[in-house]
């Protein structure tokens, strides 16, 4: 009995010393600063030429809570929080019936979060499920209830809530999903939205519709539950498809969000941010995007690649700053959220081979430096046997010059290059230039098997299409906060980390790409394309099995292409023409109203007309420039390399 006793007298006191605690929080709350809810998250993105193209919140003109549907008010409280007009906060009774099915199932199963704090961690917080995390949580949901009433903490927090596919917001999402304002929305319809939150990719309408109806049936029961429909309502929904429409109203660019995607990634790695506004996304954020190329390079990509199954990304750069003009990750953003041109890594295949071909020129070989091209077996120490081949079997069976090879894209060459020199000098290349990614040093590095991540890649390009000099590649130009200060403002740091008489011999060589005077025993790899181009440019292709890549740039513009499937299938021959059209459209629209320019040549280079393929001097119609640094145009004999390493 006194142990009753004793229990009951503990359980009253400690519960008037929560009644105390509580009240005092709230009265400390009471008196802190008033909480902004209409910036948080108005995240916006802006062009090169600081046009809004991108708000993270959805729209400036606030939806107030008298325009949204009362369809979708009743769907979002009754899945969210059925008791939210009548709790301060914290639903402390849905707290312990979580906290027991949760210590009954020994995981977490269930959340109890109100409205209140889901809006709060939307707004301030990140998603760390740290005690001192959840202790701020706490803080600021009783701020937030003791300075606002119901209706406005609801209006704030559906015109913030993240719908999916960029959405962000109820005007963007209605607008986006169904082409409506926010009041429209039929009950089947305001349903589906409250359901995407919970997870925005698995619940998208446009993408998962089956998934999302499942997800929109749960939210239907919960509305039964809180009998603001009833139960014929309830068996007569969803019985036929519902129409999403899925589309923009404003560039409508189905990639742009890759774009922005990799401008957000970029983001999160500034330092000079504070983590406050990184997380409550009241930024302005002014980037080197340009819209018009964004859509050509899109239509490019659309009005070329037929097989719908098959990926493309693809970058464009202004080499002489680092600049990213354009971006795509994927076909797709509704279908398809993963950002391969940020996320993934490929094999690069020769597009590996300027790289070689520049330390092999540091080295002291010359653009007419010859190689036996023909089929070869390499025997090593170990008895292991490397047997590269050339694209469709094909071979010289003689000696070729080094720029034959690179218009070629003759393997054999590379390999035996890649010995000569060394497995480490191709790695040192690469380094210099800025790529830092994974790099193996062993026979089949020449021909790019090597997987490299799209940007980090763009980076050693970037070095070869600036003469030499290195720069970061970049999207953010510049951060303000909402009032105009500056947060962070890019400074251009260019470093000369190549030799620039080999580079300008190297960018002269791969022009021959698609120079018709080397089209001999075969093809110049870019042939196909040369008379839509107006103008000169560096160009190397990349194949593999499931890989195909389209690299090529001039002073004013570095483009770079890649087509292939997720899941590494084989690419048929179509994919080669895709990625070259997809280059040269969306490069040429780009440089159209600018100057035409070409590298400067370098005081102490000499030109000498030599037949493309023997390197033998010539003065024929067929005769190309061969490029030297003076005093080396007499280095140009064969090279031996044997068989047996």
């Amino acid at each position: 009995m006194k142990k009753l006793l004793f229990f009951t007298k503990s359980t009253i006191f400690l519960f008037f010393i929560f009644l105390i605690c509580l009240t005092g929080l709230y009265t400390y709350a009471f008196f802190s600063p008033k909480l902004e809810l209409k910036n948080i998250g108005q995240m916006y993105m802006y062009d090169r030429d600081d046009n809004l193209v991108y708000q993270g919140s959805g729209s400036s003109e606030w939806t107030n809570l008298e325009d949204i549907s009362d369809n979708l008010i009743n769907a979002v409280i009754s899945v969210e929080d059925k008791n939210f007009y009548r709790h301060q906060g914290f639903d402390y009774l849905r707290i312990i019936k979580a906290m027991a099915l949760n210590i009954k199932n020994k995981s977490i199963v269930q959340g109890a979060s109100t409205i209140s704090q889901q809006y709060i961690k939307n707004m301030y917080l990140d998603f760390d499920k740290t005690w001192a995390r959840k202790m701020e949580e706490a803080f600021l949901t009783l701020e937030l209830e003791v300075h606002y009433d119901k209706d406005k903490i609801l209006e704030g927090y559906l015109n913030t809530i993240n719908f999916g596919a960029g959405n962000y917001g109820i005007m963007n999402a209605s607008s986006y999903y169904f082409n409506k304002k926010a009041k429209d929305l039929t009950l089947e319809e305001a349903i589906i939205l409250a359901g995407i939150p919970k997870n925005p990719s698995k619940y998208n309408p446009v993408t998962h519709y089956d998934e999302c109806i499942k997800r929109a049936k749960t939210v239907a029961l919960a509305m039964l539950n809180n009998k603001v429909i009833d139960e014929n309502t309830y068996n007569n929904l969803f019985l036929k498809k519902v129409e999403v429409y899925g589309n923009r109203n404003e560039n409508n660019l189905q990639m742009l969000m890759y774009y922005q995607d990799a401008v957000l990634h970029e983001l999160e790695n500034l330092k000079s941010i504070p983590t406050s506004l990184l997380d409550s996304g009241s930024l302005k954020i002014y980037t080197n995007l340009d819209l018009d190329s964004q859509g050509k390079l899109e239509e490019a990509i659309s009005n070329n690649v037929t097989d719908e199954n098959l990926q493309v990304a693809s970058v464009l750069i202004d080499p002489d700053t680092g600049a990213i003009r354009a971006l795509t990750g994927g076909r797709n953003y509704i279908d398809s959220q993963f950002n391969r041109a940020i996320s993934s890594k490929r094999q690069v295949g020769s597009t590996m081979k300027p790289f070689l071909y520049y330390a092999a020129l540091e080295n002291g070989l010359t653009s007419s430096s010859k190689f036996f091209s023909e089929q070869t077996n390499f025997v090593f120490s170990n008895n292991k046997i490397y047997s590269p081949s050339n694209y469709n079997d094909i071979y010289a069976n003689k000696d070729i010059t080094m720029a034959a090879a690179l218009a070629y894209s003759d393997n054999i060459y590379a390999v035996k290059t890649h010995l000569f020199l060394g497995e480490d000098k191709l790695i040192e290349a690469a380094r210099m230039t800025g790529i830092t990614g994974d790099l193996v040093a062993n026979p089949s590095l020449a021909l790019g098997t090597s997987e490299l991540n799209m940007l980090d890649f763009a980076k050693g390009y970037t070095t070869l299409a600036s003469g030499g000099y290195r720069t970061d590649n970049f999207f953010i130009r510049k951060v303000e906060d909402l009032d105009g200060n500056i947060l962070y403002e890019h400074k251009n740091q260019k470093k000369l980390v190549l030799n620039s008489n080999y580079v300008y011999i190297l960018n002269e060589m791969l022009t021959n790409t698609s120079n018709v005077k080397f089209q001999s025993y075969t093809t110049p790899t870019a042939l196909s394309i040369s008379k839509k181009m107006s103008r000169k440019y560096a160009l190397k292709t990349g194949t593999t099995n499931t890989d195909y890549w389209t690299v090529g740039y001039n002073q004013d513009a570095l483009m770079m292409v890649w087509l292939g499937y997720d899941e590494a299938k084989d690419l048929n021959s179509d994919a080669s023409k895709w990625a070259k059209n997809i280059w040269v459209e969306t490069i040429e629209n780009y440089l159209k109203d600018k100057e035409d320019h070409w590298y400067e040549t370098p005081p102490n280079i000499i030109g000498i007309l030599e037949d493309p393929v023997t390197g033998e001097k010539a003065t024929n119609n067929n005769a190309s420039i061969f490029y030297y640094v003076k005093g080396s145009e007499g280095n140009s004999n064969s090279v031996e390399v044997s068989k047996e390493e």
